[in-house]
C-alpha cells in the first residue's frame, strides 16, 4: 500500500503577460519645427484582484524636446499620464488569499511621436506580467524504507612513528 504525504506551500497559480498601447496628444505654447527626444521616466504601478480579473493602476511621466521658431530655440514639455489595465485572469478556485504579484516586463516606451500644428501626438507601449501567488496542497509517495547504512573504517596511522622512521640522525653532520 501506497504512503502519500501532503505537503502545503506557496506556489504560482496562474501567470500571462500582455502588451499595452496608448495615444496621447498633448499642446504646446510654441508651433513645434522638430521632435529631439521622448524620454519616458517614473514608472510606477501596482495590482488588485476582482474576480478573475486584475486591475493594474500606474503612472509614467513623458518629457518630450522639441524645437520650434525654424529650429533657433529648444524647449522640453512634461506630462504625467494615469492608466488603469485590466488582465483578465483564469480563477484556480484556491479559495485562499492570493498575493499579487505585477512586473513591468517592457517598460513603456515611445512608439511614435507626431507634430500636428500646436499639439504633439505619442504613443505609448509597455508590456506587463502578472503572476498570482497562493497556497497549493502537493502530495507526494513517501518511501517508508530507510535506505542501508554504509560502514565507515577508519584507518588509523600512528604519525610520532611515521616521522621516528623518516628522521636520518646523520643530517646534522652532513650539513656541516
Amino acid at each position: 500500500m501506497a504512503n502519500y504525504k501532503e505537503i502545503v506551500t506557496k506556489a504560482v497559480i496562474a501567470k500571462g503577460k500582455k502588451l499595452f498601447t496608448s495615444n496621447h496628444e498633448i499642446s504646446v505654447t510654441n508651433k513645434p519645427s522638430t521632435i529631439l527626444g521622448v524620454w519616458v521616466i517614473n514608472h510606477n504601478f501596482n495590482g488588485v484582484k476582482n474576480n478573475e480579473e486584475i486591475r493594474i493602476n500606474g503612472s509614467y511621466d513623458v518629457n518630450i524636446w522639441y524645437s520650434y521658431d525654424n529650429d533657433t530655440k529648444t524647449e522640453v514639455i512634461k506630462e504625467s499620464n494615469q492608466y488603469s489595465e485590466i488582465v483578465r485572469m483564469r480563477d484556480r478556485g484556491t479559495g485562499e488569499e492570493e498575493q499579487i504579484i505585477v512586473r513591468s516586463l517592457k517598460q513603456p516606451n515611445c512608439l511614435k511621436v507626431e507634430i500636428n500644428g500646436d499639439k504633439i501626438s505619442y504613443a505609448i507601449e509597455k508590456e506587463l506580467g502578472v503572476e498570482l501567488v497562493g497556497d497549493v496542497k502537493v502530495k507526494i509517495l513517501a518511501d517508508e524504507e530507510e535506505d542501508p547504512w554504509d560502514e565507515i573504517v577508519e584507518e588509523t596511522v600512528n604519525v610520532s612513528e611515521n616521522i621516528d622512521n623518516n628522521i636520518s640522525e646523520e643530517y646534522l653532520n652532513d650539513s656541516i
